[in-house]
């Protein structure tokens, strides 16, 4: 097997933290994928990875050879296509991870013409509601909304911000009417919205003047989806606060009404992330772009 297969197989490993799950991945035996790091450690003279029963993890020699092996391959594939001014000829594996929003309002609405456009392109999307973790598990690019935490060693690119407001379905409003102010918040409730189950909730948000400002507002409900969110909205279950955009389908059909039009949440920052490398694919860098163009990440109403 030659050796740039052999250390796509190591990467892929690393990253999943399974032979079986790597080699499914790449449509390799799973003795195949196993052979293959072991050539490889036999040729380095170091063990690579940590084999236990449940998990396979990278060695301190295998982390460092990982970084190499990331930035050979995407020079790899840069040498292969340095020659063809035809952007039609980029091929390779692209994962990407975004909120459901995003995806559903922005992007998959123009994906067909950016995969028409790059047929050698294979995209795998993840929208987990979670923060997924870019280098570990092997992601090109996240999109992310809201303020950046944990984003050490990674590069941050601005694309613009959400507008946020906050919304409820006609039959809530009916029977306990529409607010006006914060100040007539009193006796209403809302859904609440958490990553992570047991914390405070964050309360009702809103600017003005005199700056941000979060009142505490009961709930009967928290979940940690966004389609359960906008769906708990839909059923009357609550006031929920989100990014305009992506509640613009629930509002055109009649199913959700902006309230508080004048009394919206601070705006949330929409980013790209992606790891810092020497050498950055080129399938990278035009996918990211296209996603800066498709996107409405300034949207308001």
């Amino acid at each position: 097997m030659h050796d740039i297969e052999a250390m796509k197989i190591f990467v892929r490993v690393a990253e999943r933290g399974s032979f079986t799950q790597a080699a499914a991945d790449l449509g390799l035996p799973k003795a195949s994928a196993s052979n293959a790091v072991q050539r490889l450690e036999a040729l380095l003279g170091t063990r690579l990875l940590h084999r236990t029963t449940r998990r396979v993890e990278p060695s301190q020699d295998g982390l460092a050879f990982l970084e190499r092996c990331r930035d050979t391959l995407d020079a790899f594939d840069e040498l292969q296509s340095m020659f063809r001014d035809d952007e039609r000829q980029l091929r390779g594996r692209l994962r990407v991870d975004m909120p459901t929003t995003a995806a559903r309002a922005f992007v998959l609405p123009h994906l067909p013409e950016f995969l028409a456009a790059h047929p050698g392109i294979e995209l795998e999307l993840s929208c987990a509601d979670r923060r997924v973790d870019l280098v570990r598990e092997g992601f090109d690019c996240v999109l992310r909304v809201g303020v950046l935490e944990d984003v050490d060693n990674l590069v941050a690119r601005p694309l613009g911000r959400y507008d946020i407001g906050t919304f409820a379905s006609p039959a809530y409003l009916a029977a306990r009417g529409e607010p006006r102010t914060p100040a007539e918040l009193d006796g209403h409730r809302m859904v609440h919205y958490a990553q992570n189950f047991g914390g405070t909730p964050d309360g009702f948000e809103y600017v003005d003047a005199a700056g941000v400002h979060v009142l505490p507002l009961a709930g009967a409900l928290t979940v940690n989806n966004t389609d359960s969110y906008q769906a708990a909205c839909v059923a009357g279950l609550g006031l929920i606060q989100a990014p305009v955009a992506g509640m613009r389908h629930l509002v055109d059909a009649g199913l959700v009404k902006e309230i508080l039009l004048d009394h919206r949440a601070e705006p949330m920052p929409v980013s790209l992330l992606y790891a810092s490398r020497r050498h950055l694919p080129r399938r990278v860098r035009v996918f990211m772009d296209w996603l800066a163009e498709c996107g409405e990440w300034n949207a308001g109403t």
